[in-house]
């Protein structure tokens, strides 16, 4: 079932043609091209062969799915599953976003599927994979245990996974902020009966180890970027500054909306205490930067087999 062959690496050069695949407001052409160059960062690390078949879960409007349609090749595939209805999504929803891909140089290597993870694998009886990859997803799922459930159910349909997300710590001090924003979030989205906003469940990297471990699968030395080779110290990927999702985020808690909703969701006067504080303190960290632009957090890179 695996493909054994020599992992294709991408060069950041051709992010914006990657990105010209995507949707792109007309007058911010490099907010797709960060995204882009982001996602070729997190392919290089994991080493994805040309030819290979690839299921991503929690594909969205498809940033990282173009990025995997690039780096398989016309002999490789990409599975792209995601949950959320066509109506989803801003300023472009995920059914104009995706139908652009499709229409795109890559479009014939993408096949979207809107399922739970877990339905659209155990619908799929006999199918597998080269690998599986959850790029920024997990801190979407509704609970920690979304993301046992799929990692069961991935075994003996996939060779490895391939995961990034948000490491909770900024080597960058401009991304402290992010880091505070992201917390603050979570914890206010975690008193809401339901919610569907992108960060519900943020587990930090020790935790989704664990989650892997609890499904049954073993983390791999992490691929440098480069030479492709086993190296050590290669897990953390800090974001470049195309990257906007810390400043989107850290003006969200920021606005007058999230103070609101602490109003309106949260009923323990203790728990709203604790919320103000983390919103002023996010609020605080930006200031602190004196103009400078919020960063986005380090990123998380790892594999399991």
């Amino acid at each position: 079932m695996a493909n054994t062959a020599v992992p294709r690496l991408l060069s950041i050069s051709d992010a914006p043609r990657i990105a010209s695949y995507s949707l792109q407001e007309p007058s911010r052409p490099d907010i797709e091209i960060g995204q882009a160059e982001h996602r070729i960062d997190l392919v290089n690390r994991w080493g994805i062969p040309l030819g290979s078949r690839v299921l991503e879960i929690g594909c969205g409007q498809g940033n990282a799915t173009a990025v995997l349609a690039e780096a398989v090749g016309d002999g490789g595939s990409v599975d792209a599953v995601d949950p959320a209805p066509p109506d989803y999504g801003a300023p472009f929803t995920l059914a104009q976003a995706q139908a652009h891909l499709s229409a795109s140089p890559v479009g014939k290597r993408i096949n979207w599927h809107e399922a739970a993870p877990e339905t659209f694998i155990r619908q799929s009886s006999g199918k597998t994979w080269d690998v599986a990859v959850l790029a920024h997803c997990i801190w979407y799922f509704a609970s920690p245990q979304v993301l046992v459930d799929i990692l069961k159910s991935l075994r003996n349909r996939v060779q490895r996974v391939c995961i990034a997300e948000y490491a909770l710590q900024a080597t960058e001090r401009a991304a402290e902020p992010h880091v505070l924003a992201a917390l603050a979030t979570g914890m206010l989205e975690s008193h809401k009966v339901e919610s569907s906003v992108n960060i519900r469940s943020p587990l930090e990297p020790a935790a989704i180890v664990e989650a892997a471990r609890a499904a049954g699968w073993a983390q791999q030395e992490p691929l440098a970027m480069v030479t492709g080779e086993k190296e050590k110290g290669k897990e953390i990927v800090v974001p470049r500054a195309g990257l906007l999702d810390g400043c989107w985020e850290a003006g969200t808690v920021a606005g007058d909306d999230f103070a609101n909703e602490i109003e309106d969701h949260i009923t323990d006067d203790r728990v709203k205490v604790v919320l103000r504080s983390a919103r002023n303190a996010t609020i605080a960290a930006v200031r602190g930067l004196q103009g400078e632009q919020v960063r986005t957090m380090d990123v998380w890179v790892a594999a399991f087999a």
